[in-house]
């Protein structure tokens, strides 16, 4: 698996140095107001497990699957679909919406629609990756963990035809891989 990434972008170490900063900035931000925890299945799961960890306050989880992507497609299809609801209502809650990336933006874009609409009290966006170039839809995260150039990225919960999720680092795939 490892011969079919051409470089690894960020290391495990990085990835959980970033995830004990991040955690403490929500701690003091969300001391005592009982925020939703909300991971984007399946790629954020790495990341929200990881992040999670080092939020030293309470808080509740849940989890969504909305998919603008399918199967081998190596760009967004723009069409958001949901997968997998919420079991949790969001009306009056704290919002912190865990995603592994950022590109299109489209899926996190049709999300705060639709938890506005809940009427969710506040959201607030925190992502692992930021990808701008690719950006589409008009939305920014609150709080990126590392910005990276516009290549094909898999590991930590990113994947390629679902392969590649569990390596435990951020790697660029090889063009060869996905161009088959």
């Amino acid at each position: 698996m490892d011969q079919e990434i051409k470089e690894i972008l960020i290391t495990e170490e990085e990835i959980q140095q970033k995830c004990k900063e991040i955690g403490a900035q929500l701690t003091e931000e969300y001391d005592g107001k009982f925020p939703l925890a909300i991971g984007v299945l399946k790629g954020a799961l790495p990341f929200m497990a990881d992040l999670l960890k080092n939020i030293k306050t309470h808080l509740e989880m849940d989890f969504m699957d909305v998919s603008s992507y399918g199967g081998k497609n190596i760009r967004s299809t723009g069409e958001v679909k949901i997968i997998k609801d919420l079991d949790t209502k969001v009306e009056g809650r704290h919002l912190l919406i865990i995603e592994d990336i950022i590109d299109s933006g489209q899926t996190l874009s049709y999300l705060v629609d639709l938890f506005k609409y809940r009427k969710a009290k506040s959201i607030k966006i925190v992502t692992l990756i930021d990808k701008p170039e690719g950006r589409i839809a008009d939305i920014k995260a609150d709080i990126v963990g590392f910005q990276v150039p516009n290549e094909f990225l898999v590991g930590y919960g990113l994947d390629y035809d679902e392969k590649y999720r569990n390596l435990p680092y951020i790697g660029v795939l090889k063009p060869e891989i996905y161009n088959r």
